[in-house]
């Protein structure tokens, strides 16, 4: 009977974590969150921008909100599978220009656009670090490295097996 209940229990888990590899990254992030207990920083995930007028491309995935520095970042992140890095840096800057000059006119702020590409085996452009850089906090650009070539190979195992 024990070994019946383990086996259920195990593949319960199983189901479960199958469950929420299907469901996309953003769904388990809350929609905005308050990082200093003043309300100094606002970071929003996969958040439309309202406007008065009608803006392609008013979504990137991640806005940071830095009201006391009066700044705001707009991230656009992508892993390509294509070897042209540099053209999608460009096209991420151009796709959110238009955004970028209405947030600075509605919420007074500066804001800027920062593309984090990278291709599926890793490989970065030479001002991936520049604009991995302007991200407040912490980071390394060999964990980025790191997760998107273990995202390949994960994706790769599902496929060939």
């Amino acid at each position: 009977m024990i070994e019946c209940v383990h086996n259920y229990t195990s593949t319960y888990a199983r189901k479960q974590k199958y469950n929420l590899k299907k469901k996309h990254w953003y769904e388990h992030v809350p929609k905005s969150v308050e990082i200093n207990q003043a309300g100094k920083v606002t970071i929003l995930w996969n958040q439309q921008v309202q406007t008065d007028r009608t803006i392609p491309n008013n979504k990137p995935n991640v806005i940071i909100r830095d009201n006391e520095k009066g700044a705001c970042m707009l991230m656009d992140v992508a892993i390509s599978g294509d070897r042209n890095v540099i053209k999608k840096e460009g096209e991420k800057s151009l796709k959110c220009k238009d955004l970028t000059k209405k947030i600075q006119r509605m919420w007074n702020v500066k804001t800027k656009v920062i593309p984090v590409i990278t291709w599926a085996t890793g490989i970065i452009s030479k001002s991936f670090r520049k604009y991995v850089s302007n991200i407040p906090g912490k980071h390394e650009v060999k964990e980025l490295q790191k997760t998107a070539i273990l995202g390949t190979a994960h994706i790769l195992r599902k496929v060939l097996m």
